[in-house]
């Protein structure tokens, strides 16, 4: 059973009448200092924070067998299992079968779940701390406390949570956060930070970025609540994850230009919510304190003492991609000491680059490096398709549900395009494909990602994030249609606005990911009368939207919102572990980890205590690598990530030092794409204590990466 708790807040205005008793008591206690005499400070209240809505809180606790903290009651073999959990009626799923679906979908999402990749066997839930297959489904008991963070307005509304297993020591308090991955909900990197975070019995603080899988189901007006329980949304009101900003008018208006479209929190907020990662990773702890203190504080009356204050629980801030930048994010706005250390994989940063840093690898100087989200992921999603016909590129994977004469028909077309905008020269399609391929590599994408340039298209991963981020940094109404885009839902053969069996809104909080497509909503182009699934609305997969989204970059429209987001990579002097794949073609690693590491070396110079480990044969998604030409070619970058966390725990625990920043040179598996043999350490070699030629090296923010 859920309990719901409303807590006061600690409340904001600071009357005269507490200035004057606080200066009176600081003299009492000035003077008793003088004069030598002891002072006791009285027991300090527990208190919610005051950024918590205190009629949000909700706690519950888990038996560690029908269900649990890390796997919703599935264990380890239900969360491998590809059936996702069942719902018992499918018109109205519970809370708890949300939570359940939820925590299946999210773990699977982030890490390779084949046994020949290591799955059961380097990591999952009967995998313990040192690495041996000891805890059987890996149930783990304990309480969650659950919270909207917001500002009063009900419009900001971060989900908080907080795990405490069963196994935490008081006495040994620890904290790992996993801020979600992507626009991934709460429970979004359960898999890459959490399940670590719990194993070693530390309290795991998850926050959802205010990014997190909230949608607006318009020609319903139905919304998700906290718990992914759906509700009317003037019913709902503050109590939303997300309510798209429309009045009636405008509501009816649009459900009848578009109907069965749907608006998500990350693009459609209008709040350019990426500014508040940090904060809100920084919140996540804060939360933690509070839970922990009300779970381990002196009982006084009805109420708790504080146990633990700011800086006294060893906190490592850890999570991956969108989740790993907000890490980075937090650690360099941390001034008060919530954070001990930061442990990120592959992160999404945009970074404030002075001319001093330089970024090379071999001594050479790589194409272009610390571009912004917004400049990069623009440029692909126009010249991927095309890129993905270069010879250099041949091969590659194929990740989508599209017959291959569509996709080459798709591929060749926008080649056409784009020779015909004069983005890209060349006389003929394989002329053209090269140099749009030349084109990435220019603005800073790797050579060791050729192959990943089509699937990372034909997923949509790339236009997705294009289409999300766009808008979420212009700042635009769902009902502007930002580059004729928007979200809905599609027949087979493509055509928007059909309304579908069953509506993908009444499990968009455990299936979807917070960037469409997700969960049977689309990516549709508003092109000719109701337009089309995107790759299917023109030949050449609505160019001329591609094209529109990369003008709101040069043409300064999203400046702003960009320039808010940037980072100076000041970590104050406090022990990090960046890991990424040379491989990444989602985030390429020019653009993120390499200068992130010049840049806070020219920021902390002697103070930096920053290493950073890139890993080749890696990409940014590794629950690909279950998929036929994934699993031959690319290697677990999870695997590093875990033995980074490792590493940091025992640099914490024992002052062991943290290997330098280095290259990691692994082994693909090989073999016939699709049965590549099983992943063995043969393939994954250790992070160095000493890396000799391997190593990188910095001086005065200009980086050198071996090859």
């Amino acid at each position: 059973m859920t309990v719901i708790r409303r807590v006061e807040s600690a409340s904001r205005p600071v009357s005269a009448v507490r200035i004057l008793t606080a200066m009176v008591a600081v003299t009492v206690v000035l003077t008793a200092c003088h004069s030598g005499e002891e002072v006791n400070s009285p027991p300090q209240a527990n208190t919610l924070p005051n950024f918590i809505a205190s009629t949000s809180v909700r706690t519950q606790s888990y038996d560690g067998n029908t269900d649990d903290l890390l796997t919703a009651g599935l264990g380890k073999t239900g969360l491998a299992s590809a059936a996702a959990p069942a719902v018992a009626n499918a018109a109205q799923p519970t809370a708890a079968e949300l939570r359940r679906l939820a925590i299946w979908a999210n773990y699977r999402a982030l890490v390779d779940m084949t046994a020949n990749g290591g799955y059961g066997r380097f990591w999952g839930p009967n995998v313990d701390v040192n690495g041996n297959d000891t805890l059987g489904e890996g149930k783990i008991a304990g309480k969650e406390y659950l919270a909207f963070a917001d500002d009063g307005t009900g419009t900001q509304n971060v989900t908080m949570l907080v795990q405490i297993p069963a196994s935490f020591n008081p006495d040994q308090p620890c904290i790992v956060t996993a801020t979600s991955s992507g626009s991934r909900g709460v429970y979004g990197a359960i898999s890459a930070a959490g399940e670590w975070g719990l194993k070693r019995g530390c309290a795991v603080a998850y926050n959802d970025k205010g990014s997190g899988n909230g949608a607006h189901e318009l020609s319903s007006n139905r919304v998700t609540l906290i718990d992914g329980t759906l509700q009317d949304a003037g019913a709902a009101g503050k109590a939303s994850l997300f309510t798209a900003n429309l009045g009636n008018t405008d509501l009816a208006t649009y459900n009848s230009q578009f109907p069965n479209r749907y608006a998500f929190k990350h693009a459609h907020s209008q709040q350019n919510p990426e500014q508040d990662w940090g904060k809100n990773t920084l919140q996540a702890i804060q939360f933690a304190y509070w839970a922990l203190n009300d779970s381990y504080g002196t009982l006084n009356g009805t109420t708790r003492n504080v146990r633990y204050t700011s800086g006294s629980i060893m906190t490592i801030a850890a999570s991956v991609s969108n989740g790993g930048g907000a890490s980075l994010a937090a650690a360099e706005q941390d001034t008060s000491g919530w954070i001990t250390a930061v442990v990120v994989g592959e992160p999404q940063i945009n970074l404030r680059l002075p001319a001093q840093v330089s970024v090379a690898q071999g001594g050479v100087p790589v194409g272009a490096f610390g571009k912004p989200l917004a400049d990069y992921m623009t440029l692909a999603n126009m010249l991927q398709p095309c890129a993905a016909l270069a010879p250099a590129a041949a091969g590659a994977p194929y990740l989508t549900a599209l017959p291959l004469a569509t996709t080459t028909a798709i591929r060749t077309a926008r080649c056409t395009s784009l020779a015909s905008a004069g983005v890209i020269a060349g006389a003929n399609t394989t002329a053209q494909a090269i140099n749009a391929l030349a084109l990435l590599h220019q603005n800073g994408y790797q050579t060791d990602s050729d192959v990943l340039q089509a699937p990372m298209w034909d997923s949509q991963a790339v236009p997705a994030v294009a289409v999300t981020y766009a808008n979420a940094y212009a700042k635009a109404s769902v009902t502007a249609n930002l580059c004729a885009f928007s979200f809905g839902t599609t027949s087979a053969a493509g055509a928007a606005g059909v309304t579908p069996a069953v509506s993908p809104m009444l499990t968009v909080f455990g299936n979807g990911n917070g960037v469409p497509p997700t969960n049977g909503i689309n990516l549709v182009f508003n092109s000719g009368a109701g337009g089309a699934d995107h790759r299917l609305a023109s030949a050449d997969a609505s160019y001329a939207g591609a094209s529109c989204l990369r003008t709101l970059w040069t043409n300064g429209t999203l400046t702003s919102s960009v320039e808010a987001i940037r980072v100076n990579a000041n970590l104050h002097g406090k022990p990090a572990i960046i890991v990424q794949g040379r491989a990444d073609a989602l985030v390429p690693i020019n653009h993120a980890s390499r200068p992130y590491l010049g840049l806070n070396q020219l920021s902390e110079g002697g103070a930096s205590k920053l290493s950073f480990y890139e890993v080749t044969n890696a990409q940014h998604f590794d629950a690909f690598l279950g998929v036929a030409g994934f699993d031959s070619r690319f290697v677990p970058l999870h695997y590093y990530n875990i033995q980074a966390l490792n590493l940091m725990w025992n640099h914490l625990k024992s002052g062991t030092p943290l290997p330098p920043s280095q290259v990691i040179h692994t082994i693909p598996r090989g073999g016939t794409p699709g049965a590549a043999p099983q992943l063995t350490t043969a393939n994954l070699p250790s992070i160095a204590a000493s890396p000799g030629v391997n190593a990188i090296t910095v001086s005065n923010g200009a980086v050198n990466v071996p090859n």
